[in-house]
């Protein structure tokens, strides 16, 4: 019986020879990410603060983390949300290239080979229902999907929800306009007893989406919430800012 990656793959390459795919960044066919844009991919430069992810001079966290803790137990990014990978995620929010997925979550998956992190089940952040319909898609769902597939962990997907559709986050001002904006919005109807759960996103920026997600999880007993995400947008965000 054939696994569910080889089916995966099988999949992936019968799509590239139906529809032949040129690469988001060079335009080279083949594969909406060529090897050679792959490697030149901006990633998030050391050292990182332990508990948001952003590229922090000194110390465990950073100056956010330390005035205001999340409750998240970690965020990692792969990328910086720019070039090549921040065109590939727009194309999969706003373009209905759903394709992008595959490359995107094997990228997380080589993340996660190189940097284990925490968790036994994905949890995709959810979309407000509305927002859902409009779309057509939940693109981290896709790509919770894609990466169950390749690192073998089940996805949860109708376990957290969104209760109200908040303003989009890239219309606030500030980091803590951004946790206000998001406070409250996401629940959990379901047990999490001990859970180790890996939340997936496609962006993070200051960690307010990722870090409510968490609370709702962590009030449905859940033993740990680390996020990852493909890009980060590394902003110079403060409290007044």
């Amino acid at each position: 019986m054939s696994s569910p990656l080889s089916l995966h793959r099988a999949k992936t390459a019968l799509l590239n020879l139906l529809l032949p795919l040129k690469c988001l960044g060079c335009g080279k066919e083949g594969s909406l990410l060529c090897p050679a844009c792959i490697q030149s991919l901006p990633r998030v430069l050391l050292p990182l603060c332990q508990r948001c992810g952003i590229t922090a001079s000194e110390g465990n966290l950073c100056s956010m983390c330390l005035n205001h803790p999340l409750t998240i137990d970690s965020i990692r990014s792969v990328f910086l949300f720019q070039g090549t990978v921040r065109q590939a995620i727009l194309q999969l929010k706003y373009k209905h290239l759903r394709a992008v997925a595959a490359p995107l979550a094997q990228l997380l998956a080589d993340f996660l080979g190189s940097h284990p992190m925490k968790g036994k089940v994905i949890v995709p952040v959810p979309l407000y229902p509305k927002r859902l319909r409009q779309r057509g898609y939940n693109q981290a769902s896709l790509l919770a999907k894609e990466l169950s597939v390749l690192v073998g962990l089940p996805v949860l997907e109708d376990t957290l929800i969104r209760l109200r559709d908040a303003i989009p986050q890239a219309r606030t001002k500030n980091a803590l306009e951004r946790r206000q904006n998001v406070k409250d919005v996401f629940a959990c109807h379901q047990g999490l007893e001990g859970k180790q759960i890996l939340l997936i996103d496609d962006v993070c920026t200051t960690g307010a989406t990722l870090d409510a997600c968490a609370i709702a999880l962590k009030s449905a007993r859940a033993g740990s919430v680390w996020g990852l995400t493909v890009a980060r947008e590394m902003l110079s965000f403060s409290p007044s800012r």
